[in-house]
């Protein structure tokens, strides 16, 4: 059985299935070998006065659902709703690799590799706001 893996700097928190976890001094890797263990890292989580894109508000249903805060049903059809909007403004082959990716893995129940493919979107989103394009 493979696994996510995850490597924490030190003193580092990840909420894994609700619970708090901080590394110690030292750097360390986890490996997760629970099939669709929810794992959200703290540094990475957007916060809700955060969530003011589009980008970011699909990443933070994402996130409700690595929290334990949503229910998967009831956040997948809107969360897969958005990927797929956001793929009519991220048009290039690179960002609708990104954009099928995190849709497969949000229907296999990969929350955490969902939400890793869609923050690779975020350095895109900040270019085209920047630039004043939709």
């Amino acid at each position: 059985m493979t696994g996510l893996v995850i490597r924490l700097a030190p003193h580092e928190r990840v909420l894994l299935n609700g619970a708090v976890i901080e590394n110690g001094d030292r750097r360390a890797s986890l490996s997760i070998k629970t099939p669709n263990a929810n794992v959200l890292r703290l540094r990475d989580a957007i916060h809700p006065e955060q969530a003011n894109s589009p980008v970011k508000r699909t990443i933070y249903m994402l996130q409700l659902v690595l929290s334990g805060d949503s229910r998967v049903e009831d956040v997948r059809a809107p969360l897969l709703r958005a990927i797929d909007q956001l793929g009519e403004v991220f048009r290039d082959a690179d960002s609708q690799h990104l954009l099928r990716s995190a849709s497969t893995h949000v229907l296999s129940e990969e929350y955490y590799l969902g939400l890793k493919f869609l923050r690779l979107l975020l350095p895109k989103e900040a270019q085209l706001l920047a630039r004043g394009a939709p």
